[in-house]
This record gives structure tokens, sequence and C-alpha cells, in this order.
């Protein structure tokens, strides 16, 4: 039986105090794979389309990931290695990409709102691709394609790809970087971002709100003060985040 660190135990206990909330969670591990476009030196980063008929966000424009598997902590100290462990994995499975676990570098958690049928509670890992190729299996993952972070927002205000909320912030930060290099010191300079998502509504709009935010966890959205949220409304969707830098 694998040791259970200080690490496990705050977590874990904060898993049981999220799920006495609502649906429990599942821990998971994504990591977004970066490059240096060969033609235009641009940051790109690969995104895959997962299969329409599965029963998690299917259709979506995801980054590589997936729950953590119990072989992922072998030789791990902890769960946060497990989860290093399950992106190297997942990388692997869903993309052909073999990944060093030791370049991830981990930038954010994400927990999804108490009433969502499905809780992956995922550790969000970064790293630099070394193989521009990149294999799909054709089954889970439908399609590939290394976009630029602006580009894919815009395909995703055109509606013609759909992106979860976790994986448009994601793009958003990574819009604000020149290279790879930039992208991963930003993530590396500060602590891992924990989002604890509550979704709020008024007349006219839905909102994604996080800590740091004034409306955050339960007061009504145009609490005045800081903003940490996503608005969505007929304009589309709308990152007010003046609470919280790259």
């Amino acid at each position: 039986m694998r040791n259970v660190s200080k690490f496990d135990h705050t977590y874990f206990e904060w898993m049981r105090r999220e799920a006495e909330a609502g649906t429990p969670m599942v821990p998971a591990a994504t990591v977004v794979l970066l490059r240096d476009a060969p033609a235009t030196g641009q940051l790109e980063v690969l995104m895959l389309r997962r299969n329409a008929a599965v029963e998690f966000v299917g259709g979506m424009w995801v980054f590589p990931g997936g729950r953590i598997d119990p072989e992922d902590h072998d030789g791990a100290a902890d769960l946060l290695a497990a989860a290093r462990n399950a992106a190297v994995r997942e990388a692997k499975e869903e993309a052909g990409q073999i990944v060093d676990g030791a370049s991830l570098v981990w930038f954010a958690h994400w927990c999804p709102p108490a009433n969502a049928p499905k809780r992956f509670a995922t550790f969000f890992f970064a790293c630099r691709t070394r193989a521009d190729e990149v294999t799909i299996d054709g089954s889970e993952i439908h399609e590939h394609a290394w976009m630029t972070p602006a580009a894919a927002l815009a395909r995703q205000r055109a509606h013609e790809v759909q992106l979860a909320p976790p994986t448009w912030i994601t793009l958003h930060y990574l819009a604000r970087a020149a290279s790879v290099d930039e992208a991963l010191a930003a993530f590396a300079a500060r602590e891992p971002r924990f989002y604890e998502t509550r979704m709020m509504n008024d007349e006219h709009n839905i909102y994604f709100v996080w800590q740091g935010d004034a409306a955050y966890p339960d007061l009504p959205p145009d609490t005045p003060g800081a903003r940490h949220r996503i608005t969505v409304g007929a304009e589309g969707w709308e990152l007010d985040d003046t609470a919280v830098p790259f």
C-alpha cells in the first residue's frame, strides 16, 4: 500500500467537504501540450476533439487528460505525483505524445460546480512537447489540431468549436504569452490556482464565478468589487479577471 502524504490528507479532506455539497468527485489530470510553431514561431497548443457520442464533454475540444487510474499511483509519493503519472499516460494514449513527467508545470486545479452530473477534480499541467506528430485513436478522440490560443478562442466565438470553461480560461492566459518559454515561466512563477466553480445567473446572463470575485461563493452576481468570472450573455463569453493577474 502506498504512503499517504500530508498533501493527500489535505486534498482528500477538501474532496470530502466538496462531495458533501454535491456530486462525488473523481481525481483526474490534464496536460496542456505546447510548441513554438515551426513556420511562425508562435505559441501553439494541441487541441483534441472528443467523440460527440461519449458521455463526458462529448464533441468538445479539450487538452489530453482523464481520470487518475490505480496504476498511476505505482511509485508515486502522493496524489500529486500520481496526477503527473496520469498526465504522462494520457498524453501517450490520447495523442501519441511522449512527455517527461519532470517537465510538467502544475499551474491549476479545477473543481466543477456541486450540481454537475460528473465532477472530475482535475490537476492541470503544462509542458513543451518535442514531437509535432500526433496520433489519435479515432474512437474517443476524433480530430486534433495545433492552434494558437487566439485562434482557438476565435473559433469558439464563431461557434466553430465547443470549449469548456477550464479550457477557455487556460487559452486566455496562454494567449498573453508570446512563446512556450514565456508561458511556462509565467505558470511556474506563481502558486497553482484553484478554481472551485460556482454558477450564478440573473435575468440577462449566466456566470461562472471563482474565488477572488466579490460575489464568490454565494452573493448576488452584481455585488460590487473585484471580478474573477466568465460572463455568458447574448454577445458570447467574456472573461473578467481584474482580481487575478496572469
